[in-house]
This record gives C-alpha cells, structure tokens and sequence, in this order.
C-alpha cells in the first residue's frame, strides 16, 4: 500500500512539472517579456506652478513631485525646455511601481520683465512617453519703483 502511495505522488509530481514547464503559451517569468513587467505611467502632483511676483535677477526654483503609477519602472530620459534661462535637475535611476521621485525646475529671471510662462517637457518610457510642466512668474523690474 505505501508502494503504490509513493508511485501516485511521483506520478503527481511529474504532472504537475509538466504544467509549469512554459511550453509556449502563456508568459514566462524571466522578466524580459515586456507585457509581464508593465508600463510605467508618470503622474505629477501638479502640472503647473506660478511664483508670482518675483523680482528682475532672482533665480528661482520649484519641485514637481511625481509618483508612478503603473506596474513597470520608470525612467526619465531627458528634459526640454521652452528657454535657456529654464533648467531642470532629476535623477535617471529606475523608480519602481508606487514610488515617488522629484523633478526640479529653476528659472534665472535675469534680462526678464513682464509676465513670463516656460514650458518643461519630460521625456520618459511611461505610458505618456511626454508630459509637460508649466512654470510662470511676473518678474517687476529692479528699479520699477524708482
């Protein structure tokens, strides 16, 4: 009796290896199947952020908060933006599924007066491969008063 016990669960045993082989169907879990590990998916606490009234030769600086919301990593490959005076500092490492990361825009109101808008886009594998931010300021002239 404990013979044919041992002979049923070998026979299980092998049935049930052969079902978890991968035989071709299905994903496989070595992670390089690109639909398994998902698409990441980039959300920005806000998408806007005005300084207000700042004045001529300040430069200024403000950081986007970013969170990940798909199941992939995320990475930033790069940045544009819309100004020379406008840039930006971020990290290329891999933010993971749920975490959080920052993105740091400054602006040299330096040679600037008036209302002043500038456009950052961020260029990532997310599932928006560009996102872009907006940045505005009035900058008052040094000697406006005077």
């Amino acid at each position: 009796m404990k013979i044919v016990k041992i002979v049923i669960s070998i026979f299980f045993v092998f049935i049930l290896a052969a079902c978890n082989s991968g035989s071709g169907t299905g994903n496989t879990s070595d992670g390089n199947n690109a639909s398994e590990a998902g698409v990441a998916e980039i959300v920005f606490r806000d998408y806007e952020h005005d300084f207000g009234k700042v004045t001529e030769g300040e430069k200024i600086a403000y950081v986007f908060s970013f969170e990940n919301k798909g199941p992939g990593n995320l990475v930033i490959n790069s940045t544009s933006t819309s100004c020379g005076c406008t840039v930006t500092k971020y990290s290329s490492k891999p933010i993971s599924a749920g975490e959080h990361g920052t993105l740091e825009v400054a602006f040299n109101t330096s040679g600037r007066s008036g209302m002043q808008t500038k456009t950052i886009s961020v260029h990532s594998n997310s599932k928006t491969p560009v996102v872009v931010l907006k940045i505005t300021a009035e900058v008052i002239q040094k000697n406006a008063g005077r």
